[in-house]
């Protein structure tokens, strides 16, 4: 995720300030889908799953448009440093701080299963194997959680340095689309595994369309701009209830990966609702009170921790059954733990901010 200052000429300033609100937005969602409380379409109710599908898809655009932010930000950037150089810059400013808070979630894994183990618990593989619980969990984190986008976003700016030459060809585009197009069809057809972690290649096309955009932003926007309100607003509804549909008919043939963020429909809702975005503009109250340009990486970071190790303090005692509770209370306690989650992980982030550590949370 791109947290940099955006370094560009004064007049230029003015205009990119909507980037901030985009990418505020987009954090938003991302902590949301995190907070989910059961798994997706197993409410006897048709009428829920679809209410179901709905909540899931709002903010199922965070994703890509994070990605369409990370590549116009880093646009101007492979023009002031060599590969070499960019790479170098940006794995010190993202792969420490990912690695960091990666080993904190270990460790408070660790000292819950002494925790534990002081009161009559087994300790299982730690206890047995403890660098094959070490290796296993890291990998785990590293592949399955939520981190695994910060190396997927790693591997994703390499790639477009790769071919930095071809980088404003829209045959690059087209080929890197055709990837994106791949892992859409693969959800139908299995023919690799659908989970995030496969789908290496499948948002390059984003962060390069990012880059694209940058380079021809005057037309863009003009474009955006000159089309009315109404029309972005029936086009974004049309592109939800479209996306909508097609859930819900993956869940109906019993697709595993029904919300795939990489679903031909979810991509053309993530596009249109970015452009509705950028004709909303710049949201000064948002970014005035949520800081995202400061923020926004360490809550990346820390609501994985947060979600993975402190929710549960909450909601274990409880010993709530979620599978028995509807669509609506499920929702409400959904925003509640995001509430949680995402107050606290942007006063941790302000806080480390104020110190010495403040390279964990990117600053």
């Amino acid at each position: 995720m791109d947290t940099e200052p955006i370094q560009v000429t004064a007049h230029k300033i003015k205009n990119f300030s909507f980037v901030d609100s985009i990418r505020c937005i987009s954090m938003i969602g991302i902590v949301i889908e995190h907070c989910g409380v059961v798994t997706p379409n197993h409410y006897s109710s048709q009428l829920e799953n679809i209410v179901e599908s709905c909540i899931i898809q709002s903010f199922k655009f965070s994703t890509i448009a994070f990605f369409l932010i990370g590549g116009f930000l880093i646009n101007h950037k492979f023009d002031e440093y060599t590969p070499v150089q960019y790479l170098r810059n940006r794995f010190k400013k993202t792969i420490g701080p990912w690695i960091f808070w990666i080993l904190m979630l270990i460790a408070i894994s660790v000292l819950d299963r002494f925790i534990a183990h002081s009161r009559g618990s087994a300790m299982g593989l730690m206890g047995s194997n403890f660098f094959l619980y070490f290796f296993e969990t890291f990998t785990e984190l590293v592949l399955i959680s939520p981190y695994w986008f910060i190396l997927n976003f790693l591997i994703c700016i390499t790639v477009l340095l790769l071919f930095k030459k071809y980088l404003y060809s829209p045959w690059l585009g087209l080929v890197l689309a055709l990837f994106s197009l791949f892992y859409s069809i693969n959800i139908y057809q299995s023919w690799i595994a659908t989970t995030h972690t496969t789908a290496i290649f499948g948002f390059v096309f984003y962060l390069w369309l990012g880059v694209y955009f940058n380079e021809y932003y005057d037309r863009v926007i003009a474009i955006i701009k000159n089309t009315s309100w109404l029309k972005m607003i029936i086009l974004a509804v049309v592109a939800f209830c479209i996306a909508v549909g097609e859930s819900t008919y993956l869940n109906s043939i019993r697709i595993t990966d029904a919300y795939n963020t990489l679903r031909f429909t979810n991509i053309i809702y993530s596009l249109v609702i970015f452009a509705l975005l950028l004709k909303v503009g710049s949201l000064n109250w948002l970014q005035r009170n949520l800081r995202p340009r400061e923020t926004t990486f360490g809550i990346y970071l820390i609501h994985v921790v947060i979600i993975g190790r402190g929710l549960p303090l909450i909601f274990q005692p409880l010993k709530l059954n979620f599978l028995e509770f509807s669509v609506w209370l499920n929702t409400a306690i959904l925003l509640f733990r995001f509430l949680v989650v995402y107050t606290v992980s942007f006063f941790l982030t302000k806080a480390i901010s104020k110190t010495k550590m403040k390279w964990t949370v990117g600053n």
